[in-house]
């Protein structure tokens, strides 16, 4: 079914929306961003409500950028169409084949100043001067889908007479002869198979994170200047170089082997990182693709680039993550605060939520003093209905069209009923989330649920909000975030969790403690131990875990380097260490002492106690692999 209705997406007419009934669920490769309709009449044995339907459109919607003249330009490159003619040295055309969201590389196209003519027929892309293909999902999906549309014969035509093409994650695996994902042929322009990164060798996959480039071939005009370098990567398979394909080879970065990162055959070029969440570097490479500086801002991207230290890299790199909690105050602004043990409301009489900054602003500064990525968690999304928060989203569709690092969003990711009785699938809610600009959403309260059933029964579903999400776009989109609290036992066995032997004894002496789960910001504990929970989201699709420690938040003490450990050992997703850091200190400890992936901070970096400079800084001094500007 997730074929046919990835095949049904791909043959709609690009001028009208497809809408499926909610029971049709497409791939975890083939989704595109949805947007909300009503169905005209319930399904029968929906996994979702009756109530809801899926409406699938071909292209995004129009950003508005941050100044007048700037969203004019965009919203008039945006809406290009096959009858338009914009003169072509200002031109890209992109091959969005409607399989995710590629809201990022819109915005950053648009902010080099150039205009975007879309691929709607087969024809369109032997009338492109400049080819950009965003790949997005799975191998196999989306080579039905470009099969399906006619599109695979004049892609590989266009390839094979040189003609400027950058294919970009998926859009490199693509260009192989075959993948392991799916048991697919590809488009055979490159010798070669895909393959699966092997998590038995201790890596954590999906690789998700910053790492670097070794360039193979001595003059490669796209990359030039980003050897040594760090981009940023998130992919589960890999193309490996071979005698065959070492013609092909631009660069190529380790992840327990070495794998291709970067191709090129003269105008023909494909990365598998994401220059568009790459932050200058990317936009650079970007910019050289595209043939030069079209716009005062593609001028500033060069300068900047080109003022950065060139810093070895060969594998990859700590995550520093700057964490937004956004919430509305009592007078209903949107704000950043930061909680004392999750306690957002100043000791004051008055008891006002804590104010730090407005989100967009604190999430471009983080940008330009180098955040890694950047978090927002809508801290009482939990009891408020997302689809109803129409400044959190415009918060995310601003904050995408001016920091390009990985945006991550969490907060009342599930299924909902408003006031109305209309029925909200988690579906609907983290789709919208996706198209407003978020690379990754973040569960919280919902994966618990789910995790305790999944224990109980030893039955995966596909019913919850972390099984659907992550069926649809992939487990690297999905990050469960853990809210735990410390219980101290005199004896692992007066308990059916998994314990650890901590540190510092508890307050009667006590040596050991379990992690006890919360949902509801903390403020309901569950019968389920941090361990037990980790586990289980593994398996029922999480890609990332964040993890928070109710006992250390806002304490500026460090990190619980005991639950850290034991979570980063247990599982083969990648761990975020998050709640307690007060120094640089702490940020190095826990990358020397556990096998966390990340590590996040909030308030120190808001109050400017630690700039996000020096933590990087005191990360390269102390050995830790680390991204610097």
């Amino acid at each position: 079914m997730a074929t046919a209705m990835a095949l049904a997406l791909a043959l709609a007419p690009s001028s009208s929306p497809l809408i499926l009934p909610s029971h049709s669920l497409p791939s975890a490769s083939s989704a595109s961003p949805f947007l909300l309709a009503a169905a005209p009449a319930p399904a029968r044995n929906s996994r979702l409500s009756p109530s809801s339907s899926l409406r699938f459109p071909l292209r995004t919607r129009t950003p508005s950028l941050l100044t007048a003249s700037a969203s004019a330009s965009a919203s008039a490159a945006m809406d290009v169409s096959p009858s338009d003619h914009p003169h072509p040295d200002n031109e890209v055309t992109l091959l969005d084949y409607g399989a995710g969201n590629v809201r990022s590389i819109r915005n950053a196209i648009h902010l080099l100043g150039f205009k975007i003519r879309e691929v709607n027929e087969p024809q369109d892309i032997d009338k492109a001067t400049r080819l950009i293909f965003p790949g997005v999902g799975s191998f196999k999906s989306a080579m039905d889908v470009l099969n399906a549309k006619g599109m695979a014969e004049p892609l590989i035509s266009y390839i094979k007479q040189d003609r400027p093409f950058l294919g970009i994650c998926l859009g490199l695996q693509l260009l192989f002869e075959r993948s392991e994902e799916g048991d697919c042929d590809g488009l055979g322009v490159i010798p070669g198979v895909v393959g699966r990164f092997d998590s038995s060798t201790g890596l954590c996959v999906p690789h998700i994170g910053w790492n670097g480039l070794q360039l193979q071939q001595p003059s490669a005009s796209l990359i030039e200047g980003v050897n040594g370098r760090h981009v940023y990567f998130v992919h589960s398979y890999r193309a490996t170089p071979t005698e065959e394909n070492k013609d092909w080879v631009l660069a190529t970065s380790n992840y327990g082997v070495d794998f291709i990162s970067a191709v090129r055959k003269s105008n023909v070029y494909a990365v598998q990182f994401h220059p568009e969440k790459s932050g200058v570097v990317g936009l650079d490479i970007i910019r050289r693709f595209l043939g030069g500086s079209h716009s005062k801002a593609a001028q500033d991207v060069e300068r900047l680039a080109n003022d950065c230290v060139n810093k070895p890299a060969t594998a990859l790199a700590k995550r520093v993550i700057a964490c937004l909690d956004v919430r509305s105050n009592d007078t209903g602004d949107l704000v950043v605060t930061k909680g004392d043990q999750y306690d957002v409301r100043e000791q004051s009489s008055a008891r006002e939520v804590r104010n730090l900054g407005k989100p967009v602003e604190l999430a471009g500064r983080y940008f330009k003093e180098g955040a890694d990525e950047v978090t927002f968690l809508n801290i009482t999304g939990f009891r408020d209905f997302p689809l109803g928060d129409m400044p959190m989203l415009e918060v995310l569709q601003r904050t995408s069209e001016q920091v390009f690092v990985p945006l991550t969003v969490g907060g009342g990711i599930s299924d909902f009923t408003d006031v109305h009785g209309r029925f909200y699938s988690c579906l609907e809610v983290a789709s919208e989330y996706f198209r407003s600009g978020a690379d990754k959403i973040s569960i919280g309260s919902d994966a618990v649920y789910a995790a305790e059933e999944y224990i109980r029964s030893g039955v995966k579903t596909g019913k919850s909000s972390l099984e659907q999400i992550s069926y649809v776009y992939g487990n690297q989109a999905v990050v469960v975030s853990i809210d735990p609290k410390r219980v101290y036992v005199k004896d692992p066995s007066e308990v059916p969790y998994k314990t650890v032997e901590v540190q510092q004894p508890g307050p009667n002496g006590e040596r050991f403690a379990w992690y006890q789960c919360t949902v509801k910001g903390g403020r309901e504990m569950r019968p389920i131990g941090a361990y037990e929970l980790a586990k289980a989201v593994q398996d029922l699709g999480a890609g990332e875990i964040l993890l928070n420690c109710i006992d250390c938040d806002g304490q500026g003490q460090g990190f619980d380097i005991d639950l850290v450990k034991l979570i980063s050992d247990a599982v083969t997703i990648p761990v975020i260490a998050s709640s307690g850091a007060g120094s640089p200190e702490h940020f190095s400890e826990v990358f020397h002492e556990t096998r966390a992936s990340a590590a996040l901070a909030a308030g120190i970096f808001h109050r400017r106690e630690v700039n996000i400079s020096s933590v990087k800084e005191h990360l390269v001094s102390s050995g830790v692999e680390t991204r610097l500007l």
